[in-house]
C-alpha cells in the first residue's frame, strides 16, 4: 500500500502497483513450482482441486479475496480488534499441543477434515499487527524499561508456546521481527550482543573436534576465546573514552612510551596469545621426543591462558567501572563474563536442552555429523536436486530427482530444489532477485507511511519475508 494518509482517496489509487506486480510474479513461480514438485504422470490434470497444485489455486483465490477485504477495511477495526487478535491466537497455541496429531515429533497441526492449519503461521500476523499498535502508540517508548520489555514480552510469548509444541523452526521465524526494534531505534549493540552469542555457539562447536596445530587446544575454542577478548574490546573502543585518553606509562632500557590503557590491553592480549601458542607448541614437541615426561603443559594450557586473559579483562573492567562509576564499563564487562557462560554452556545445552531430533539436526547443519540416509537425508537430497539443474535447468516437469519423489516434502518445505532442478541456475537466481526486489519495495513503502502503526507492521512483514529467505 502506499502512504497512508487522512484524505479520502479511492482505495485502488493508493495501492502500490509495483509491490503488486512483483507479488503477482512470484505467486506464479510458486504455483509453477508446486506444480513441478506433485505432478504425477498419473495423474496429469493439474487443475484437479483434489491434487496438490488445484488446491494451491483453491488458497491463491482465496488470498486475493481476503485481500480484497481488508483493502475495504477501515484502518480503524485493525487496531480496535488487534489485542482480541493476538489474546485469541495465543489461546489457540496454547491450546495446540493438546489437540494436534503428533507429525514427525510436532504437535503443531490442527486437521479440521480435509484441511489442515498450522495456528503458529497465523500467529505471525496477530503478533506483528500487536507488536505495530502497541510499538506505534504515543505514549511508547523504546528506552524506557518497561515499554521495551513489554514489547519483547509481545514476540517472547508466542514463541514460547510455539516450543512447547516442538516446532522450532516456526519459532525461530519470530526472532526476526528484533529488525523491527532497531528500525525503531533500539540500540545496535543488543543485535550485536545476540549475534556474537549465535557466532560463539557454531564456531565452538563446529570446529571443535579440530585441535590448533601442535597444541591440545580445540580449534574452536581458539578462536571463540579470542573473539570474546577482541569483541569486548571492541565495546570498549565504540562505548568508551576514558580507556583512549588514560594512559600507562613504562621505560624500556633508556626509551619511555606512553601508550594509552585500550592500546595496552590490545598488546597484552596479543602478546598473551602469541607467547602461549608458542611455548606450548614448543613444549609439546620436546614432550614427544621424551615420552612419559610431566609437564604443566601436558592439559589445554592455551586454552587457560585465553580464559586467563578474558576473565583478567573483565576483573580490569570491574575495578575500573567501581572507582569511574562507569555504567558502560560494568556492562562491558558483564558482556565479556557472559560470553564466556554462552560458549562454556553450549555443549552442555546441545546434548541436554534441545530434543534429540533437534540436536540431530544442529549435529548434521554443523557438519558434526554425517546421516545421509537419517537427519542429513533431506539436504543431502535438496542438494543434489539443486546442483542436477545446471546452468539452464532440466526444463518444466524433466526433473528427475522431483519426479522420482527422492527429495522429501519437495512441494512445502523443500519446493526451492523444484526451481533448481527445473529452471536451474538462472531460475534460482531470477526468484531470488524478486525476493530482493520485493523486500526492497516493501521497505520503500513503510518508509513512506504517515501513520507509525503502519510502518511498524510493515517491518514486521519485511523482517518474516527476509527470515525466510536468508
Amino acid at each position: 500500500m502506499a502512504p497512508v494518509s487522512d484524505n479520502s482517496v479511492s482505495v485502488f489509487r493508493s495501492i502500490d502497483w509495483w509491490t503488486i506486480a512483483i507479488y503477482l510474479l512470484l505467486l506464479a513461480a510458486g504455483w509453477v513450482s508446486v506444480v513441478g514438485a506433485s505432478y504425477s504422470y498419473d495423474q496429469p490434470d493439474i487443475l484437479d482441486f483434489a491434487a496438490r497444485s488445484g488446491k494451491q489455486l483453491t488458497w491463491i483465490g482465496c488470498s486475493f479475496v481476503l485481500a480484497l477485504v481488508l483493502l475495504l477495511t477501515d484502518e480503524r477495526i485493525f487496531d480496535s480488534l488487534t489485542p482480541l487478535l493476538y489474546v485469541a491466537f495465543m489461546l489457540l497455541l496454547l491450546a495446540t499441543p493438546f489437540v494436534a496429531t503428533n507429525i514427525k515429533g510436532s504437535y503443531s497441526w490442527i486437521s479440521l477434515g480435509p484441511v489442515s492449519l498450522q495456528p503458529a503461521e497465523f500467529a505471525k500476523c496477530a503478533t506483528a499487527l500487536m507488536l505495530a499498535r502497541y510499538m506505534g502508540s504515543y505514549s511508547f517508548n523504546l528506552q524506557n524499561r518497561r515499554d521495551f520489555l513489554t514489547a519483547v514480552g509481545i514476540v517472547a510469548l508466542p514463541v514460547l508456546l510455539i516450543f512447547m509444541q516442538h516446532e522450532t523452526g516456526s519459532a525461530l521465524v519470530y526472532l526476526a521481527l528484533a529488525l523491527v526494534f532497531y528500525r525503531e531505534g533500539m540500540s545496535g549493540t543488543i543485535l550485536f550482543v545476540v549475534l556474537a552469542a549465535i557466532v560463539y555457539f557454531v564456531v565452538g562447536l563446529k570446529f571443535s573436534v579440530t585441535n590448533m596445530p601442535g597444541t591440545a587446544t580445540p580449534v574452536g575454542t581458539f578462536f571463540v576465546l579470542v573473539l570474546i577478548w577482541a569483541f569486548t574490546l571492541l565495546l570498549l573502543r565504540l562505548y568508551d573514552k576514558s580507556l583512549r585518553r588514560s594512559s600507562l606509562k613504562f621505560q624500556i632500557l633508556n626509551f619511555r612510551f606512553h601508550i594509552s590503557s585500550l592500546n595496552g590491553l590490545l598488546i597484552i592480549g596479543l602478546a598473551v596469545i602469541i607467547i602461549g601458542y608458542i611455548t606450548q607448541t614448543m613444549v609439546n614437541a620436546e614432550r614427544s621426543m621424551v615420552n612419559g615426561q610431566w609437564s604443566i603443559f601436558n592439559f589445554q594450557f592455551l586454552t587457560f591462558l585465553l580464559i586467563a586473559l578474558c576473565v583478567g579483562t573483565a576483573v580490569y573492567l570491574f575495578v575500573r567501572s567501581m572507582r569511574q562509576r562507569s555504567t558502560k564499563l560494568l556492562l562491558i564487562g558483564i558482556f565479556a563474563v557472559g560470553s564466556l557462560a554462552v560458549f562454556f554452556t553450549a555443549d552442555y545445552t546441545l546434548n541436554h536442552v534441545l530434543a534429540p531430533h533437534q540436536q540431530q539436526r544442529v549435529k548434521v547443519l554443523l557438519g558434526l555429523e554425517e546421516d545421509l540416509t537419517g537427519a542429513g537425508y533431506n539436504v543431502h537430497q535438496s542438494e543434489i536436486a539443486i546442483g542436477s539443474g545446471g546452468f539452464a535447468g532440466k526444463g518444466f516437469l524433466n526433473g528427475t530427482q522431483t519426479k522420482l519423489k527422492y527429495v522429501p516434502e519437495q512441494d512445502t518445505d523443500f519446493i526451492f530444489c523444484t526451481v533448481g532442478e527445473e529452471h536451474g541456475f538462472v531460475g534460482s537466481t531470477v526468484v531470488l532477485l524478486l525476493f530482493l526486489a520485493l523486500i526492497l519495495r516493501l521497505i520503500h513503502v513503510a518508509e513512506r507511511q504517515t501513520i507509525r502503526m503502519a510502518r511498524i507492521y510493515g517491518y514486521c512483514v519485511i523482517s518474516i519475508f527476509l527470515f525466510h529467505v536468508l
